[in-house]
């Protein structure tokens, strides 16, 4: 209790004294490294104006800058991976070093540059183990350079978008979401140091715009100790900062395309040695902001603007500061299926985030550092129904829910002969507030009676059993009684709940990175004490090997991961609530089973390779297994896009992921990603609220569950005009389809409405399923889906052969200049860009229990055209 106590204590000064500081305060280096070294002739003295420059030829990392008037260079916010540095000055030689960036702790080199002419600056790798990282972890590297050449097209989920093209083994969802290794959305981002493990799709928050972002080091292998509660992919995120930037650098830029898309952005950077100032600045509104259920766009439109800014300040060599602050607004329309577009629905909802994370380091030698980051996190949500609640589909709902998350994260790197340790610990509380109301508006959505035929009869003055005549009409066997006092059609009124909780979690890490020659372990243990709606506590042992077989350029690794998975804490109140006002209370869905959501417990394994091919290729390869106790998983509220946690008792999941990178060779480069993961899931359910009737009784593949999918990133650019840097890139994406546990054979199918039939392409023969026709029979052989792969009859199994989302190919196609008008400073760049270049029309999912029915967008054209300096 004292510790928690203090931890708490110690959170709110560091967080007040902060925001006190004002814009005194500055820089938190996060995992950025810094790279600082002196230039020197044969005979030690000084060279000023020498240019360093640090590349890293796999990323696509690069930074120049000049050596000051006493011949030394700093740079900071340097991402870790392993990095080749020059130096040229007029009358000397080159020289080059290669170093690793790892850690907080400052790296000090020394240049003696030998007289002479100056050598081919161009940088050049010499050994191909400069491009291989013998790390145990297995992780994808991405920098600015990438991510200004992928095919964004998200509206407000360009951060989704960028992991999903570059990262392997992940599966691509809709509305920003994806399924990391199996996972439906265990992953987190470390921005700056801060964890963010709550949702960042735009169904739950506001994503940090790409713009603020420098690089990114995608985790998903086996996680270092330091990282917590979602495990299964881990972005730590490194933003842009002005600091040591002496002249003002950014860029204006300006986008529109298809479905009125428009996309203003503005970045800018000034700073010196000493401090340093940062903004980035995003507005997006398009008419098709969410992937809707229905290929054609209705009632989509809908804006985001968001606002993030760094300020450090460097007032000596040891002390460090920073702030980091992000407002965001996201409002959006709830696109409709052409049935609610027809009743008039009009749902719609608004999103406000504020993030403030303050932070300091302290350099107390060259082999010692402390971090400390402390941090607020807000985001309001808020569902709004139709004016007309009449005019909402089958239920009226709406929801207001506020997260916020405070904490403080706090550790020291250690860095000596062949140790690179950190130790630290992590404290965080969290508030949770939330509101839902619902109501029925289909007097057919829960009838007390059913005709002869067996369908619901939507008559008002039937409220139970007792008036079904058992000639015309017959009792409803899925009639919930508990559901009539909230049923508008039979003079009911709206269900409304209201919860309040917080979440206290405390965390200890250690870890050491041991590099003994070739020879590379990780060795962490990690203890975490969760205090929620229900309680646990888990001390993790993380264990990572790696050698480097050099004469091959092989990189051999393995590890093993206990961690410790925490609820997610989207609508959990809703969730677990019991007795009165609660959803499990007095039958009012039925016969349903409600316990709180405890942590879980995960294994994972971890095998893989690095190979190096030359200069240019690096293949890396990983196989996981993870067994996990309390899997965690989404259910939706009745046919309401309301979606809140569940746990089954274990799943399963295994895969191989893969990436080829080629490195840039006269213009061209190139990356492929891939990947195959088996979900596999163990009833029974766990905790959570279940009333759904149908669950299955036996192993499933959950719909995170996908056989393959891969990506290829190509680029070209044209080297002949230099000055003018034009480009082309092209990206093909294959995913062989999700699980679609809706359609398990051809006879449910023709229970659906005409549009659910026409939106997964139902044929029988030649015959189609349209709105106006939809299919109630099919006696030929020549039937099925063109956008679900429905089982064989009788041979449906939920583990070995479930339905799935349809294969699909999508093809996208930029073209662009760095520099239209071919200046030296100020350059315009254009870039024009084709999503979905065949206008393939495809789905993420059907029916699904957590997301629904959405779309993958149809063909956008879109044109950029902006301004950098």
């Amino acid at each position: 209790m004292f510790l928690k106590s203090w931890m708490v204590k110690a959170s709110l000064i560091l967080l007040a004294g902060a925001i006190g500081l004002g814009p005194a305060m500055g820089q938190s280096l996060g995992t950025a490294g810094t790279i600082s070294g002196v230039v020197t002739d044969p005979n030690g003295a000084v060279i000023p104006d020498a240019t360093v420059t640090v590349e890293n030829p796999v990323t696509g990392y690069r930074r120049t800058l000049n050596t000051d008037p006493d011949g030394t260079f700093r740079l900071s916010n340097v991402p870790p991976n392993n990095y080749q540095i020059t130096v040229t000055a007029a009358g000397f030689q080159t020289a080059q070093q290669s170093v690793s960036v790892r850690t907080t702790v400052p790296i000090n080199l020394k240049f003696a540059l030998a007289v002479g002419e100056v050598a081919n600056t161009t940088i050049t790798v010499s050994d191909t183990a400069d491009i291989l990282e013998n790390v145990p972890s297995t992780h994808t590297d991405v920098d600015r350079s990438l991510i200004a050449k992928l095919p964004v097209n998200s509206p407000g989920a360009g951060l989704s978008d960028v992991v999903t093209f570059a990262s392997p083994g992940v599966v691509a969802d809709s509305n920003g979401f994806f399924h990391p290794l199996g996972d439906h959305a265990q992953s987190q981002v470390a921005l700056d140091n801060q964890p963010i493990t709550d949702q960042q799709s735009k169904a739950f928050s506001n994503q940090v715009p790409l713009e603020a972002i420098q690089s990114m080091e995608i985790i998903t292998g086996a996680p270092p100790a330091e990282y917590g509660d979602k495990t299964s992919l881990v972005i730590n995120a490194i933003t842009r900062s002005g600091l040591g930037l002496k002249q003002p650098t950014g860029s204006i830029s300006t986008q529109y395309g298809s479905f009125g898309t428009v996309n203003q952005i503005a970045a800018l950077g000034v700073g010196s040695d000493r401090m340093g100032n940062f903004t980035a600045f995003n507005f997006t509104r398009s008419g098709r902001f969410l992937d809707a259920p229905e290929f054609t766009v209705l009632h989509d439109t809908g804006n985001s603007t968001s606002i993030f800014n760094r300020f450090d300040y460097r007032p000596n060599n040891a002390d460090t500061y920073h702030l980091n602050l992000l407002l965001a607004r996201t409002r959006y329309d709830v696109p409709n299926t052409f049935d609610q577009q027809a009743l008039g629905q009009d749902q719609r909802t608004l999103f406000r985030s504020i993030d403030l994370a303050p932070g300091y380091v302290h350099v107390f030698n060259p082999q010692t550092v402390l971090t400390v980051n402390p941090y607020f996190r807000s985001d309001l949500v808020k569902y709004l129904p139709s004016a007309n609640p009449f005019a909402d589909e089958t239920q009226t709902i709406s929801q207001q829910r506020r997260l916020t998350n405070t904490g403080i994260r706090a550790d020291l790197a250690y860095v000596k002969g062949p140790n690179n340790a950190k130790f630290g610990a992590q404290f965080s509380h969290t508030f949770l507030r939330e509101a839902f109301q619902f109501g029925l508006t289909d007097p057919a959505f829960n009838a007390p009676c059913v005709g002869a035929d067996g369908m619901p009869i939507g008559d008002p003055a039937q409220i139970g059993p007792a008036n079904c005549d058992g000639i015309m009409s017959f009792p409803n066997a899925s009639f919930l009684p508990g559901l009539v006092p909230f049923d508008l059609t039979r003079g009911g009124s709206l269900f409304s709940f209201r919860g309040r909780t917080d979440i206290k979690q405390l965390a200890f890490y250690g870890q050491d990175a041991l590099t003994l020659g070739p020879l590379a372990l990780n060795l962490g243990l990690r203890y975490d004490l969760y205090r929620g709606i229900s309680r646990g506590q888990l001390l993790q042992p993380r264990v990572g090997i790696s050698y480097l077989v050099k004469p091959t350029s092989t990189v051999l690794r393995g590890s093993y991961s206990l961690t410790f998975e925490t609820p997610y804490n989207e609508n959990l109140i809703l969730s677990s609530a019991t007795g009165a006002g609660g959803l499990a209370a007095n039958g009012v869905l039925g016969d349903t089973s409600n316990e709180p959501l405890r942590p879980g417990r995960r294994n994972q394994f971890n095998l893989g390779l690095q190979q190096g091919i030359g200069r240019w290729v690096v293949i890396d390869a990983d196989y996981f297994w993870k067994f996990t106790h309390n899997a965690y998983d989404f259910n939706v509220l009745l046919n309401t896009p309301i979606a809140f946690p569940i746990s089954w008792d274990q799943s399963k999941l295994d895969g191989v992921s893969l990436r080829v990178n080629l490195n840039e060779y006269k213009g061209f480069s190139a990356f492929f990603v891939a990947g195959h993961t088996r979900a596999r899931f163990f009833p029974p359910e766990t905790g959570g609220l279940f009333f759904n009737s149908d669950l299955p009784t036996g192993v499933f593949r959950i719909d995170h569950d996908q056989k393959f999918e891969q990506t290829i990133q190509a680029q070209y650019r044209f080297t002949r005009f230099t000055k003018l840097a034009p480009y082309v890139a092209f990206t093909w994406r294959y995913d062989s389809g999700l699980v679609a546990g809706s359609v398990p054979d051809y006879a449910t199918a023709l229970t659906f409405t005409a549009d659910q039939q026409a939106q997964i392409g139902l044929f029988c023969g030649a015959t189609f399923a349209s709105l106006g026709n939809p299919l109630t029979s099919c006696t030929v052989p020549d039937r099925g889906a063109l956008r679900v792969v429905i089982p064989a009859d009788g041979t449906v199994n939920d583990d070995h052969n479930p339905p799935r989302i349809a294969p699909r190919h999508l093809f996208d196609l930029s073209i662009g200049t760095d520099n239209l008008l071919r200046t030296e400073h100020r350059r315009l760049t254009l870039k024009l860009t084709a999503i979905n270049l065949t206008n393939k029309q495809a789905l993420y999912n059907f029916l699904s229990t957590f997301g629904g029915t959405h779309f993958v967008t149809p063909r956008a054209l879109q044109a950029q055209v902006g301004l950098t300096f």
